[in-house]
This record gives structure tokens, sequence and C-alpha cells, in this order.
């Protein structure tokens, strides 16, 4: 095999398994009540408390009305709280609960793991090639994304 194919076939087969193994991880009897969309939404949302309905939706690459269906389940199942801002009350600040940081921080520490299984295997001069060849797939993913949209 070429190595053309050989990379398109791991990039096709890592995305797949990525996709199946973290929704199988994640989503464990403590988390059952949400989806991966779900969790990728409390790590949007993340830690800090500052983040608005706009900025999250913008951060997942989604519509604010699209969100707020997600939200909207995920306020009923206590993960996350909304709060209007003081200054301008069309601005609604999404914070996540007890329950919500114990999620995120449960898919933190997958995505630790994950990201130390590829480190691990390296050494400290493999390690900036393999960011720089993450970063073009990266730039490649967004920019093909913007053509999309046009």
């Amino acid at each position: 095999m070429d190595p053309h194919e050989t990379i398109n076939d791991i990039l096709v087969n890592l995305f797949n398994d990525i996709l199946k193994l973290e929704e199988e991880a994640i989503i464990t009897d403590e988390y059952k009540d949400i989806t991966n969309n779900d969790m990728h939404i409390i790590e949007a949302i993340g830690l800090t408390g500052e983040n608005t309905m706009s900025a999250v939706a913008k951060k997942l690459g989604i519509t604010a009305g699209s969100l707020t269906t997600s939200v909207n389940s995920l306020v009923n199942k206590k993960y996350v709280t909304r709060q209007r801002s003081e200054e301008d009350r069309r601005v609604i600040f999404l914070r996540l609960t007890e329950k919500g940081k114990r999620a995120y921080e449960h898919h933190r520490d997958y995505h630790r793991q994950m990201t130390d299984a590829v480190v691990s295997r390296l050494d400290e001069n493999e390690i900036p090639i393999l960011m720089k060849t993450l970063a073009g797939l990266s730039e490649f993913f967004r920019g093909y994304n913007d053509k999309i949209k046009i």
C-alpha cells in the first residue's frame, strides 16, 4: 500500500474509532442520562462560568437556537444552569452545576488518557513533529469547513 493510502486508511479508522470509543468511555452508568453531544456541550461551557449561550454556540459551530434545545435538556437534568446578565438581560451565561463539573472532569480525564497514550510513545524530538502534523490536519478541516459554508 502506498503512503497516501496507508495514511488515509489510518485517518478514516482513527476518526471512526474515536467517535465510537469516546462515547463508550465517557457515557458510563453515572452519565447514562446524557449523550456524547451533551458531553461536548458541557466541555464547551467549561469551568469559568463566564461563557454565554452565543459564545458556546460559536465554539461548537452551531446556532444559538440549536444549542438552546440541548441546554434545556442539560438544565432539566441538573448539569447546567442559566443566569441572565445584570447589565444586559439578553445575555445568558451558562454555568456547570456540581454534577456538570463532575461530568466535565470525567470527559477531560478521558481526553488526557487518550493524549497520554499517544505522547508516551514518543520521544521529545517527535512531539513537535506530531504537533505540526496535527495542526496541519486541523487547518485542513477548518479550511474545508469554511469552503463548504460558502
